[in-house]
């Protein structure tokens, strides 16, 4: 983690255009308000519980489901830290006085809750009016204000869904035995084509389809981790992904594994540290029953 901050910078930095602002650019390295910021989606999802134990569900419904389907509902979570550079090396100090929102290319702008300790955040569900709502080849920015001044980070291009196929069995759902780990392979890209971020994230499912905590994740949780991707985003880039066997811990249960394809952007306005790192994306999903 040593110069981790100066690290993340120099890396985005080499990435830039030649016919980047230098003078701005500067004024980022040498900013000490820093950002880092998640907005991550997830589609409306179906399951037969009756089913994935192995049963008959009873009578298909017309339309294609089972007389017990269940349906996860979609959500689109948004995710804020603000703070202060702490040095080079040390974790950013939380500013838990600012009012953030995401601003979104159609003109929707998405407010934030204060969380307190510099973390702000709002989760909406598909069906909800005036929901948080995901849109893929949008432009986000996220802003906080903050003592008069506005910080201004940005990510392009949302990507679209990335679909796995090791997750669409023809049976509807993966079957392993406890304690088995599972292989995603990506679909391949063009040549010359950066592929975007991958995180996996597994959540085990109550009977009526109710998400517990995750199992598994490699999803960074730290501020501090977040800057490292802009550093090292080679991790979360590979084109095969091993979820470990503990993700999976418990016989005759049902998991549900998210992929979430995700595009990283950095700070907009000169006021902003370089390496801020704010990520955008959407998810595929599977469901697993192990033996």
């Amino acid at each position: 983690m040593k110069r981790l901050l100066l690290s993340a910078a120099a890396t985005a930095l080499l990435l830039t255009p030649l016919a980047c602002d230098f003078t701005k650019t500067g004024n980022q390295i040498l900013a000490e308000k820093v950002m880092v910021g998640t907005l991550f989606s997830t589609p409306d999802v179906s399951f037969s519980p009756t089913a994935m134990a192995g049963f008959d569900a009873g009578t298909p419904r017309t339309d294609g489901g089972f007389a017990d389907q269940q349906t996860i509902p979609g959500q689109t979570a948004a995710l804020v830290f603000f703070g202060t550079r702490n040095g080079d090396t040390g974790a950013p100090a939380p500013l838990a006085d600012a009012t953030v929102r995401i601003d979104v290319q159609n003109g929707t702008s998405i407010p934030l809750d204060n969380k307190g300790v510099g973390t702000y955040s709002v989760t909406s569900d598909f069906g909800e009016d005036g929901g948080v709502k995901y849109k893929s080849g949008a432009t986000y920015n996220f802003v906080a204000a903050q003592g008069g001044s506005s910080y201004v980070g940005q990510v392009m291009d949302a990507p679209a869904l990335e679909r796995i196929e090791a997750l669409h069995p023809a049976s509807g759902y993966v079957r392993l035995t406890a304690n088995q780990g599972l292989t995603l392979q990506r679909p391949s890209v063009a040549p010359n084509v950066e592929r975007t971020l991958g995180f996996v994230t597994v959540f085990p499912l109550g009977s009526n389809g109710e998400k517990g905590e995750p199992t598994y994740t490699n999803v960074p949780k730290e501020p501090l981790e977040f800057l490292q991707l802009v550093a090292l985003p080679v991790e979360w880039q590979k084109a095969t992904i091993a979820i470990p066997g503990t993700a999976f811990p418990q016989p005759g249960s049902n998991y549900l594994v998210t992929f979430q394809t995700v595009r990283m952007g950095g700070a907009e306005s000169d006021n902003l540290f370089y390496g801020s790192a704010l990520l955008v994306g959407t998810a595929d999903l599977g469901f697993v029953r192990t033996q």
